[in-house]
């Protein structure tokens, strides 16, 4: 039961991920929704954009691939959870 909601979450997150890259392509200024979502995603992408900066050696990209690594990392962690559950 524990695993099934963790997995839930997880969809959710990766949900809101998505929904923050398709509104980084729209120009719709700053407006309260923009807020929240980036204010629910930004714990998950800022340490894996910290990590890519430093794999980079401290050099900024133009191109954001934090939310790709974040959805792979998000579908391992769900593959790690559902196969481990008991058949």
């Amino acid at each position: 039961m524990v695993a099934y909601a963790l997995v839930k979450f997880l969809d959710v997150v990766e949900l809101l991920i998505l929904i923050r890259v398709i509104l980084s392509w729209i120009p719709l200024g700053n407006n309260r929704f923009i807020d929240i979502i980036n204010n629910l995603t930004e714990p998950v992408l800022s340490p894996i954009r910290m990590l890519i900066e430093k794999s980079m050696g401290g050099r900024q990209i133009m191109i954001d691939f934090s939310p790709i690594v974040a959805f792979l990392l998000i579908n391992l962690l769900q593959r790690i959870i559902i196969t481990s559950l008991p058949i």
